[in-house]
């Protein structure tokens, strides 16, 4: 599966489900409003920025917002929402594009790290977020923890989601640490439309180290965007790392 393939014009034109899912209210608020308050003012450089779920209603908190973006066709559902002045964006890999400037925020969300298929990629991930930042900036990171615990012996795939018009399933390949999430939409009849995504899974532990390579020091872990506890029951955390 080449990213290319998978972040097409197709997948950009059905990408916003406003109101609902990523985008409903109850996440997308305590999303901007925590990335607001660590931007302190300063200016925000989201990495894969895609259609402008999250930069486009932090910019309207009078956030400066950046981003960079690996894929045409999200830039140009972005453009029907901010133009270039307003939000300004590099087409190119959050591992290794730089753009202009000092940032106070650099932000990566909705499991976007794991995206990067190798452990070099995320770790050059990092190093770029402390790249774009000022002395003492912070770099979040939004994430899913993997649910090995729920894969019995000799099975490999862990369906989260069932409704009457779709089935979400993550299957696993734990020697090489991937994961394969399987997006299952029901049609009429027979027909189904299936969305697959690559993903290679990191741990928290594994991602605080990462961290530590690029010069941050862990500043908080919650749950979700609402500062849940994170505990050893939490399917994703959202992690804060500060530059030393």
């Amino acid at each position: 599966m080449d990213r290319d393939d998978i972040w097409d014009s197709v997948t950009a034109r059905s990408y916003d489900t406003p109101g609902i899912g990523m985008f409903s209210p109850d996440v997308l608020e305590p999303t901007v409003e925590t990335l607001a308050r660590l931007a302190g003012g300063g200016r925000a450089l989201e990495f894969a920025i895609g259609t402008g779920r999250v930069a486009v209603p932090l910019s309207r908190r009078n956030v400066p917002v950046a981003g960079i973006e690996t894929s045409p066709a999200m830039i140009v559902e972005l453009r029907k929402k901010a133009d270039e002045a307003t939000i300004p964006v590099a087409l190119g890999d959050m591992a290794s594009t730089i753009v202009p400037g000092e940032y106070a925020l650099v932000y990566l969300v909705y499991n976007t790290i794991s995206n990067l298929l190798t452990q070099a990629e995320q770790v050059l991930c990092f190093r770029n977020a402390a790249r774009h930042l000022r002395p003492h900036g912070c770099f979040v990171v939004e994430l899913w923890v993997p649910e090995l615990r729920k894969l019995p012996p000799g099975q490999n795939a862990v369906i989260w989601q069932a409704e009457a018009d779709y089935i979400g399933l993550d299957t696993y390949d734990t020697l090489h640490q991937r994961v394969v999430s399987h997006h299952v939409r029901m049609g009429e009849g027979r027909t189904a439309e299936v969305f697959r995504t690559p993903h290679r899974y990191i741990w928290p532990a594994e991602l605080d180290l990462m961290a530590q390579l690029a010069g941050f020091v862990l500043e908080s872990r919650h749950a979700d965007w609402a500062r849940q506890p994170f505990t050893a029951e939490s399917r994703s955390h959202v992690s804060v790392y500060r530059l030393a």
